[in-house]
């Protein structure tokens, strides 16, 4: 059993690697060095292990359960995190200047603009989807703390992100973009039927697989 020092060390651990190497001076440091792409990659990686890692240690922490867990919880929560899938799905490597994980920036259409145009950060918002599920079954102490944290993290990411990026584009140019944004369709047809069946199979596939690694990274089930 891990003690409440060491989870929270580890809590601490989580943010300094999250939030270290993004600020611009060590950002573009490490871009010199490994380039975009690799500064990406190794970012997701990192980012990736730290919050198993972080998940992990509110395993071991001391257990002080404030609600039980119920079936119909885990229902929720399946169904829920099928939607986190698909909205992954639909995100990762889209063109999105408003927020991070967008990919070909420049190929933004505002009058086709997918997902974006229910959100503006669809990653942020399945994480907070993702963190708010799961603190439904996880009704102990450290993973109402791991859980509330992450899901208000997310929440108060998006106006962090939204200030960044208007210092970035100019504020003008934000809020033109984001104007004709907003006037655009919620739904239109894709751009590629080809390719928005690819996502959906996508994202049906990643929650299969997360359900099948569930028990082998974390140690409980999901079913």
């Amino acid at each position: 059993m891990m003690s409440w020092l060491g989870f929270f060390l580890i809590f601490a651990l989580f943010f300094a690697t999250h939030s270290i190497p993004v600020r611009p001076g060590v950002k573009s440091r490490i871009v010199h060095h490994i380039g975009a792409s690799g500064f990406v990659i190794g970012y997701s990686i990192l980012s990736t292990a730290m919050l198993v890692l972080l998940i992990w240690s509110a395993g071991k922490a001391p257990y002080v359960q404030l609600w039980p867990q119920m079936v119909w919880q885990r229902h929720l929560v399946h169904l829920g995190m099928l939607g986190v899938c698909l909205i992954l799905a639909f995100a990762i490597g889209r063109p999105n200047p408003f927020s991070f994980g967008g990919a070909r920036n420049g190929e933004f259409d505002p009058q086709r603009p997918g997902i974006v145009g229910f959100t503006r950060h669809p990653l942020l918002v399945a994480l907070a989807l993702w963190a708010g599920l799961h603190l439904l079954p996880n009704g102990d102490l450290a993973h109402v703390i791991l859980f509330a944290v992450l899901g208000g993290f997310a929440v108060a990411g998006r106006a962090l992100i939204d200030r960044r990026k208007k210092r970035e584009m100019g504020e003008p140019a934000w809020e033109d973009l984001r104007r004709k944004t907003a006037q655009a369709p919620r739904i239109s047809r894709p751009a590629s039927a080809k390719g928005a069946a690819i996502r959906f199979a996508l994202g049906i596939g990643a929650f299969a697989t997360l359900l099948w690694l569930h028990p082998l990274v974390i140690g409980v089930s999901a079913l």
